[in-house]
């Protein structure tokens, strides 16, 4: 079975949760690049403001509110997006929440409703998806590297990117063994600078966190494009959580030893909580990064996954003018 993805300029891309944060900066950027983008979530007035925004630049672009949680919506939005545009070519299912509390302190409507816009919001995304893109095309999921290890205090929502990473890759086995030409992409943060924790539901004393280092949310959005036009498995955005990833992998026990001390990095003690949350309904949206951290603006490992072939070249480069450094000095000596 031979995947074959269209170059963004001739494509329909349809994202959830691009009312803010990774959703909203990959929306603008498709659209620089020529593709079609149906903008969805809960927040009407930030998707048409970024709308306005788009066509301003002049791109194209429309908007759906939905509720990802919802199966019925979801379909309606993909519904909107043919009616505009004739057709999805890229569905990249991006809409999520957070809690920031203690599992045994977590309430458990807050706990069913991540799940319900997390793990279910991305099966009813998928679902949506599959019915029109049959022919061709890619389903791309933006999970966490919290789907690999655990996490306190975010030990709820680590469960949901768990869970998202089980479904999404035994969805691909599914598709592959049924002969469909669907690329099925999970894409796997570590901490981005979106606004997704003050959105969240914080349990905690002063405003909530995303744990440094964290990265820029322009590098989760190229990672997407990337897979749009190019199937990819899995792509891992920030090498910090690689690297904590590997680190719990191998070293579990020290790990969890380990893991409370990153406990004091998920709050700021210093700021008031922000007092609303995205849980239950749509919060202030539009914003594209939190504004309190300095995110960076490179990852070498995930520039590494994207341009393997310009990777191993630099890395030959490299090797080569290590060599001929040695080779210098030894005749030197």
């Amino acid at each position: 079975m031979k995947i074959t993805l269209k170059p963004l300029v001739e494509q329909v891309i349809l994202l959830t949760g691009a009312s803010s944060g990774i959703g909203l900066v990959t929306a603008k950027l498709a659209a620089s690049r020529g593709a079609k983008v149906m903008l969805v979530a809960r927040s009407e007035d930030a998707l048409a403001d970024a709308v306005r925004e788009i066509e301003g630049a002049g791109g194209q672009a429309a908007y759906a509110v939905a509720d990802v949680g919802d199966a019925g919506q979801v379909r309606a939005a993909a519904a909107a997006a043919v009616a505009r545009f004739g057709r999805i070519d890229t569905w990249v299912n991006n809409a999520g929440v957070a809690i920031y509390a203690k599992l045994a302190e977590t309430p458990l409507d807050e706990h069913e409703r991540m799940f319900r816009t997390n793990y279910f919001g991305v099966v009813n995304g998928a679902t949506a998806a599959l019915s029109h893109l049959r022919g061709g095309g890619a389903l791309i999921t933006v999970g966490s590297v919290a789907s690999d290890i655990p996490s306190p205090v975010m030990g709820a929502y680590a469960a949901t990117k768990h869970a998202v990473k089980a479904y999404i890759e035994s969805l691909r086995i599914e598709l592959a063994a049924d002969g469909l030409p669907i690329s099925v992409t999970l894409v796997k943060p570590a901490g981005i600078d979106t606004p997704i924790a003050q959105h969240a539901a914080n349990h905690r004393e002063g405003e909530a966190m995303i744990p440094p280092p964290v990265y820029d949310p322009a590098l989760v959005a190229e990672a997407i494009l990337n897979a749009a036009v190019r199937p990819r498995r899995e792509i891992t955005v920030g090498g910090a959580g690689r690297a904590q990833v590997l680190f719990g992998t191998h070293f579990p026990a020290l790990f969890e030893r380990l893991a409370p001390m990153m406990i004091p990095a998920l709050a700021d003690r210093n700021k008031p909580k922000t007092p609303t949350d995205s849980l239950f309904s749509a919060a202030e949206a539009g914003r594209e990064r939190s504004g309190d951290q300095q995110p960076r603006q490179t990852s070498i490992y995930t520039a590494a996954q994207l341009h393997p072939v310009a990777s191993l070249a630099i890395g030959a480069v490299a090797v080569g003018g290590i060599a001929a450094l040695l080779a210098a000095r030894h005749r030197r000596a």
